[in-house]
């Protein structure tokens, strides 16, 4: 299935979509979903909250270019770690598989929107100031090489958060902003030249410009208590700068989605607890929608339960509570029609809903719980009679299967209807690659009549058809790369908005193991 959102009544050149946390791979999926959707309505870019100049990485692939793997992209087109999400191997999959035989003019188009930036610590423009000079043939680079010296005294985190550590505002580091404002300069005396490659070099040189403009607001003479604050507004006010060149680049092809945590990208003043401090700042959200206007729209994004992060249900009486309105599907609600209701307590895993974000917001995206192999146990023995035998070492089951679930009816446990497994089983089971954090794959057992309705050939003929498949994509039913034979059908991570398909199939295998086990009774006595 597809979730789709509805869509401000005012067109916007940014439609941004944020997540209240990092971590719950359900905004991911539906996040892949609503673009998806967006896609065949005009949109044909998507900017995440990622480096940018790491990002082109990213778009290579994206684009077609064969000299990019998918490992490299995931790799080297992600900051903050993000190209290990399995959501976001899918969703450049899915861009290169749409963009395959388009014109260039309709391809889809990855942008990151972030500063070469890290929480706790920046590193030095060196790389940046390379590629630039690369393109341009410039002999400067030896110029730059010794001013920046040593990496390290850039890159350590206490020259980010202790006052006096950072060398940004040194007669070097003021030299190297003069040589990089230069380098910028001379790409668009390039520009007639040389166009091929140009837009990339220029992400390089503006990239390595912030980095040498966040290390000097590191090295102001700021109290402690004030640090944080300032810090996050310069990364906000870069990413604001980012996502305005990006609309340059891509005003002419359509609108763009923006997919960020909702702090960067909500309207009104975002606010952090620090040391027991509130510290309060404008995002790049709140810049842009001073700018933009209602070209720029934003849908926040809210949590119920997150079993990955340890996240539990919210009270009823919070703005959370009330969205779940006893669904675990997500929706999404215009913001005018969200009434009021208590702010939930916030732990740092969470960042909750409040009345200001949302009266400037124009639509909220709830997402009542994310989904874990704990949550579809238990949807599944909620059915008639099923019993779950759990793999240990005390049951005698192989090291490699500890933690696999399997569910039968009736006590007899020889064959399970369904099973929820966290472990690939090498040399014959590897295709789902279950071996990455947190991924796990249900299985169904559906029959011939099912199996053949969903996939279009028996399960006799499945070796035919393998190589159509992607196993490893998330959200997805494909046959069981290694139980297809037998009518058995698979999906790997499935999000909540998967759960009323879930629900169906279930009631299939669940009926035919009450059928199985009815007729072995009849048999037995």
């Amino acid at each position: 299935m597809t979730f789709s959102l509805d869509l401000p009544a005012v067109p916007s050149a940014l439609l941004a979509l944020g997540e209240p946390t990092h971590g719950e791979s359900a905004f991911l999926q539906i996040r892949n979903e609503v673009f998806a959707s967006l896609v065949e309505r005009g949109y044909l870019s998507i900017a995440l909250e990622s480096d940018r100049a790491a990002g082109l990485t990213a778009d290579e692939f994206v684009r077609g270019d064969t000299g990019v793997t998918l490992d490299r992209a995931l790799a080297e087109g992600f900051s903050h770690g993000f190209g290990s999400a399995p959501a976001n191997r899918d969703l450049l999959l899915w861009m290169r598989e749409w963009n395959s035989g388009r014109p260039a003019s309709e391809r889809l188009t990855f942008h990151g929107f972030d500063a070469p930036l890290e929480m706790d610590h920046a590193p030095s423009p060196r790389r940046h100031l390379a590629r630039v000079c690369d393109y341009l043939g410039s002999d400067r680079f030896a110029e730059i090489d010794d001013l920046i010296g040593a990496d390290a005294r850039w890159s350590d985190p206490a020259a980010i958060w202790e006052q006096g550590r950072s060398i940004g505002r040194s007669a070097d580091a003021q030299r190297l902003r003069v040589i990089a404002d230069d380098l910028l300069t001379d790409l668009h005396v390039w520009a007639a030249r040389r166009p091929e490659g140009w837009q990339a070099a220029r992400v390089w040189a503006t990239s390595a410009l912030a980095l040498l403009r966040y290390h000097a607001e590191a090295a102001a003479p700021l109290p402690q208590d004030a640090r944080f604050a300032r810090l996050a507004q310069v990364r906000d006010a870069l990413m604001a700068e980012n996502l305005l060149a990006i609309r340059e680049t891509e005003a002419h092809r359509g609108p763009t989605l923006v997919f960020a945590h909702n702090r960067h990208l909500q309207r009104d003043p975002s606010t952090m607890t620090v040391a027991g401090t509130d510290k309060r700042w404008f995002g790049a959200g709140a810049m842009l929608g001073s700018l933009l206007g209602d070209r720029y729209a934003v849908i926040v994004g809210s949590l119920g339960a997150s079993p990955a992060l340890g996240i539990d249900a919210p009270p009823a009486s919070t703005y959370e509570g009330k969205l779940q309105d006893g669904t675990d599907l997500p929706r999404y609600v215009s913001a005018a029609d969200v009434g009021p209701a208590d702010k939930r307590s916030h732990d740092y895993r969470y960042f909750p809903l409040d009345a200001a974000t949302i009266a400037h917001a124009d639509g909220v995206l709830h997402i009542p719980t994310g989904v874990d192999p704990v949550t579809l146990a238990d949807r599944i023995l909620a059915l008639l009679d099923v019993e779950q035998l759990v793999a240990t070492a005390e049951n005698g089951s192989p090291e490699g299967a500890w933690g696999d679930r399997f569910f039968f009816v009736g006590p007899d446990r020889r064959q399970p209807f369904a099973t929820i497994v966290e472990h690939d089983v090498p040399g014959f089971d590897e295709a789902s690659q279950l071996d990455r954090p947190g991924v796990f794959r249900l299985n169904l057992e559906l029959g011939r009549a099912e199996f053949e309705r969903l996939f279009g050939f028996a399960p006799g003929d499945f070796e035919a058809h393998r190589d159509s498949f992607d196993f490893a994509r998330l959200d997805t039913v494909v046959p069981h790369p290694g139980y297809a034979l037998h009518g058995f059908a698979s999906i790997v991570m499935p999000g909540p908005q998967m759960l009323p398909e879930i629900d169906r199939l279930l009631t299939v295998a669940h009926a035919r193991a009450v059928d199985r086990h009815e007729r072995a009774s009849r048999r037995a006595r």
